[in-house]
């Protein structure tokens, strides 16, 4: 009897982890699939805002911008659905920074933006997260507060990404009016003025854009860099 009772258990435990479905699907494939999720709400979004623009960068650039301002969201890094652009793969004689909304899905503004001085001349090559290097920092940031300096009204910005921008605060890497991004400037000197690493903006907007973005909002500068790619966390 007991042998019976303990053979037919067996049996029966068998038979249901024989028959119940196995899940199979790896962790390289949830990767793939969140990836691939994050594109296609990227995509998404961006048709819908060159419906309402005129101007809008790469795809390949905002969808990185889109993948870590996503990450900063879900890490409470990030409060507004704000992304603020730069492209500095682009001639500094272009419109090379966008402010999104990312609730709206419009473009706020499309304007001239400084690199600094080191990174090189009319394009920005060259980048660092050192101090003195008078070079500008890739990555992703948050905005911080708006203080009275040298320049007027600046913004504050925390570097978010360790190594690569991480000292943005301390080598006063800051948003601040230049009277050298202008189209006056580009028209006499060829190319838009330099900075000593800061995002400088032009005069006549500096003050709206920086209360518009204050308090930790997203601001993402891109390069394709190689180097930047392979050490960001954010975009792996």
């Amino acid at each position: 009897m007991v042998y019976n009772f303990f053979t037919s258990v067996f049996f029966l435990f068998f038979s249901i982890t024989a028959t119940t479905p196995k899940h199979t699907e790896s962790a390289g494939t949830l990767t793939a699939t969140n990836t691939n999720n994050v594109v296609s709400e990227a995509r998404s979004v961006y048709n819908s805002i060159k419906l309402h623009s005129g101007s809008m960068p790469e795809f390949n650039v905002f969808e990185k911008a889109v993948k870590g301002f996503k990450h900063l969201k879900e890490q409470g890094k990030i409060k507004k659905d704000i992304i603020t652009l730069i492209d500095f793969s682009l001639s500094s004689n272009a419109k090379r920074l966008w402010i999104i909304d990312m609730t709206t899905k419009t473009v706020l503004y499309n304007t001239l933006v400084a690199h600094g001085k080191n990174s090189g001349d009319e394009f920005a090559t060259a980048f660092s997260n050192a101090s003195s290097s008078n070079k500008s920092s890739l990555g992703f940031y948050a905005t911080g507060e708006i203080y009275r300096g040298k320049h007027g009204e600046s913004l504050r910005l925390d570097g978010l990404e360790n190594g690569i921008n991480s000292n943005a605060r301390s080598r006063a890497v800051v948003m601040h009016a230049a009277d050298y991004v202008t189209e006056n400037f580009i028209k006499t000197h060829k190319r838009l003025g330099r900075s000593q690493g800061c995002p400088a903006l032009p005069p006549a907007i500096n003050k709206e854009v920086i209360n518009l973005i204050k308090g930790q909002s997203c601001l993402f500068i891109y390069h394709p860099s190689q180097n930047y790619v392979a050490a960001s966390k954010l975009l792996s």
